[in-house]
């Protein structure tokens, strides 16, 4: 099996690009995120990967894998230990995720409708090349929150993103939008 690897534009990150698929789009789940520390008991392959000293974050999309590691590690060290987990979980074809997936119901506002489409079709598939993703949280008195995961949290050029980019498109499609804030976590 062949994986390939690049680079994202936060130095901490890495994209993991195997030659099948990670997660089935048809589960309605287009992303997860693990932090070190956190429940992984959804993925036996992010509990794995999170057991590495000096890895703090997977993060599985459709067809990549995202790792996050600690400054004071190496990749030169740390890659070829994650390439030979990723390679065994997918050779033995195991299930990249087991959790479910939570849906929310309040749909019902159009602004809501509005804002959730330009994420997903404007915003997204270019965060995505990047190694990363970002979700609808909330919008609340004219403010969007928005969830980076991947390589975009803990991004240096993630608040520019979401400032110039993200807020300023979002405000000109979306009159009732008045600015867009990264979700606490």
């Amino acid at each position: 099996m062949f994986i390939q690897t690049e680079e994202t534009p936060n130095p901490q990150t890495l994209k993991f690009i195997p030659e099948s698929t990670v997660l089935n789009e048809e589960s309605g789940i287009r992303s997860v995120e693990f932090k070190k520390n956190e429940d992984t008991s959804g993925s036996s392959l992010a509990k794995r990967l999170l057991s590495l000293d000096g890895i703090d974050r997977v993060f599985f999309s459709i067809d990549y894998i995202s790792i996050t590691k600690q400054e004071s590690y190496d990749w030169y060290v740390l890659k070829p230990a994650i390439l030979g987990l990723i390679m065994e979980h997918f050779i033995n074809g195991l299930p990249i995720y087991q959790g479910k997936l939570l849906q929310n119901d309040e749909e019902l506002d159009p602004i809501i409708k509005q804002i959730r489409e330009i994420i997903d079709t404007r915003v997204r598939p270019s965060v995505a090349q990047d190694g990363g993703d970002i979700t609808f949280e909330s919008f609340k008195d004219g403010v969007v929150y928005l969830r980076l995961q991947g390589a975009c949290s803990g991004c240096p050029s993630s608040t520019a993103t979401l400032k110039s980019g993200i807020e300023n498109m979002l405000k000109y499609y979306v009159p009732e939008v008045q600015e867009v804030c990264q979700h606490a976590e």
